[in-house]
């Protein structure tokens, strides 16, 4: 049984509801947390995801009050045990953890304090069980329930899969009347299956959370050299809390020094810091002493500050679980937040040598992961329907309202397909063993060493597209890539051509574009003597660096700009065209805002035109006459 997110709390007053109201002093509960507490009381296996901030801890610490035998609690980081049993011994909810950092005093007063069934959870990490002694002290003591934190770490398709967590297996094998209860924050339908499967949970109940958070808004950018993108980002933001997330320690000390000599509040977390060093940091950014902490991914388990008003990734991050986990930390009080997402390709390869560097049981399964996670930055789409969608749910919105795709539809450039094309030839004439870089080059006419080595300065496709940049032309890549034109092998990026491409590159279907926010034009590369093939370029007007924002439309011109989309998506499956042969993004904001109800005051709208007037102008113009 499978349930969804919904409002399903029981407010009946019974046992659960007192002992949380007694000791949280709640009086209502979070989606799907009543379902969850309630199958902990009725002894059934469970496995519950709930995006972060969507009140996991609480499912299973409620109902171990209601239990005459302790809940053990599986939880994969020391500092994250110590954090959660100090709150509830502060509640006199009677709890303990059993870690390494336990001096031999602590943890013989701990042990006899489970043999003597004084606790009603006990935290533990998962190798713990591989302990000699630990059954046998479990077994003395008793055990009303285990409650896996993190669970998604036991599946190989996981993005933090840990060897370890595999012997949790055989809890269900020897103790198959106690009841196991699953938790995380980020799991897809295949992870949640194999959670399911290696934890041997017998017909267990499957709560799933809703993972679209309309209050946290998505940009992505691509990053330009050095930190000064992200200070600037985090300056306007002054007095606000806020993470920055790095990949290196390195990134962070150095992060964390420059934004202090600008006059921010902030402080650095990593690995690479002393015990005392990264509890100060927290204690000091939980109690609001400081604004920002720069950290890398270990950072903010277990931090309960609602008030994280932005999260920066300052690269990109391995995967969507993790991006998904991290920006989930902003706000969980339910009010607007932003996470801003800077990346540049250099970020796939630092990860890569990282992931080849580590554990290679699961290499494979990881580069997968990442290269989704570069798509989610390359591709022009909704960013919450890529969250959403990722982890398994439907989406049913036209617009999420909420990401710098949907808040500022790009237009289409006009001449995408014969862009495209020539692209994709320039692939194809490479012999499909190179990666963006090189094509990019080829196609700018660069004479580089590589490309007179291989002879690729004297490919028909060499300075087909002179006067496009290298960012542009190799982002245009990533956006052929996304829409499954081009494919790039894992290991070494190299780029080829699908047979979706090839329908493409026979005229048989159109490709889609789009102008790349910022960019600028480049000089025109050194060429050999002769003068390479001239690609037939957009008009200034669609040219990705003339391009500027818009101004935005206020709520109701939004409203009739979106009305106008339908419109426009009506004609284009009326004549089986693409919308942007109808009118583009661009023209239909201009109607949303003149609002014309005459021929004449359409046509001084750009990018009507009396062809077009003439067969669409009636149908919008009666749309814009029944808006009002």
């Amino acid at each position: 049984m499978t349930a969804t997110s919904q409002d399903n709390s029981d407010n009946r007053p019974d046992a659960l509801l007192e002992v949380i109201e007694q000791r949280w002093g709640y009086t209502s509960l979070r989606p799907l947390q009543h379902e969850a507490m309630q199958a902990a009381v009725d002894g059934r296996d469970a496995l519950v995801v709930l995006p972060t901030g969507g009140g996991k801890s609480l499912c299973y610490q409620a109902p171990a009050l209601l239990n005459d035998k302790p809940t053990v609690v599986v939880s994969p980081l020391i500092s994250l045990m110590k954090d959660q049993v100090d709150p509830l011994i502060e509640r006199g909810i009677p709890a303990a953890y059993l870690n390494s950092s336990l001096d031999p005093a602590d943890r013989r007063l701990v042990c006899d304090g489970i043999v003597r069934g004084r606790y009603k959870l006990v935290f533990v990490a998962p190798e713990r069980f591989a302990a000699e002694g630990f059954f046998d002290m479990l077994d003395q003591g008793g055990v009303g329930a285990f409650a896996i934190d993190e669970a998604h770490c036991i599946s190989h398709w996981g993005h933090d899969f840990r060897a370890d967590y595999r012997q949790l297996g055989l809890l269900k094998q020897r103790y198959p009347a106690v009841p196991v209860h699953a938790f995380t924050a980020t799991a897809t339908p295949r992870v949640r299956q194999d959670v399911i499967e290696q934890l041997h949970l017998s017909d267990p109940l499957v709560l799933v959370g809703d993972f679209f958070r309309p209050n946290l808004t998505y940009t992505v950018h691509r990053r330009r050299r050095g930190f000064t993108s992200i200070i600037s980002a985090v300056r306007k933001r002054s007095g606000r809390a806020g993470i920055v997330y790095c990949i290196r320690r390195a990134d962070v000390d150095e992060l964390a020094a420059q934004l202090q000599a600008a006059g921010i509040s902030a402080v650095g977390y990593h690995a690479g810091m002393t015990d005392e060093q990264r509890t100060q940091t927290q204690d000091s950014f939980a109690t609001g002493r400081v604004d920002v902490v720069v950290a890398t991914v270990a950072f903010g388990m277990g931090i309960d500050r609602a008030d994280i008003r932005f999260v920066i990734h300052a690269a990109m991050p391995k995967s969507l679980e993790h991006y998904q986990q991290e920006t989930g930390r902003a706000g969980r009080d339910g009010q607007p937040a932003e996470c801003i997402l800077y990346y540049t390709g250099g970020d796939f390869g630092l990860w890569q040598s990282i992931i080849g560097n580590g554990d290679a049981t699961n290499v494979e399964d990881q580069t997968r992961c990442l290269g989704t996670m570069y798509s989610y930055c390359t591709g022009p789409s909704c960013r919450h329907r890529r969250l959403v969608t990722y982890f398994g749910q439907q989406w049913d919105r036209d617009t999420c309202g909420a990401c710098d795709f949907c808040n500022d539809r790009p237009d289409a450039l006009g001449d995408s397909t014969v862009i495209a094309q020539k692209i994709m030839s320039c692939v194809l004439r490479t012999g499909q063993r190179f990666g963006a870089g090189h094509v990019a080059d080829v196609l700018m006419g660069s004479l580089t060493d590589r490309a007179r080595k291989w002879g690729h300065d004297e490919l028909s496709t060499y300075g087909l597209l002179p006067d496009q940049s290298k960012p542009v032309l190799m982002q245009w890549m990533d956006q052929l890539v996304d829409q499954d034109l081009l494919t790039r092998e894992p290991q070494y990026r190299t780029l080829a051509v699908t047979q979706q491409g090839w329908r493409v590159l026979r005229s048989e279907t159109d490709a889609s574009l789009y102008a790349i926010a910022g960019a600028e034009a480049k000089p025109a590369p050194k060429r050999r003597g002769r003068t390479p093939a001239r690609a037939t370029l957009p008009s200034n007007e669609h040219r990705p660096h003339a391009a500027t924002a818009p101004r935005p439309l206020d709520a109701d011109q939004r409203v009739l700009f979106e009305r106008l989309r339908d419109l426009r998506r009506t004609l284009a499956e009326e004549r089986n065209v693409p919308a942007f042969v109808i009118f583009s993004d661009k023209t239909l904001r201009e109607l949303a805002r003149a609002r014309p109800t005459s021929e004449a005051e359409m046509l001084a709208v750009r990018g009507v035109g009396r062809a077009k007037y003439a067969t669409f102008g009636d149908r919008f113009l009666d749309a814009i006459q029944a808006h009002g």
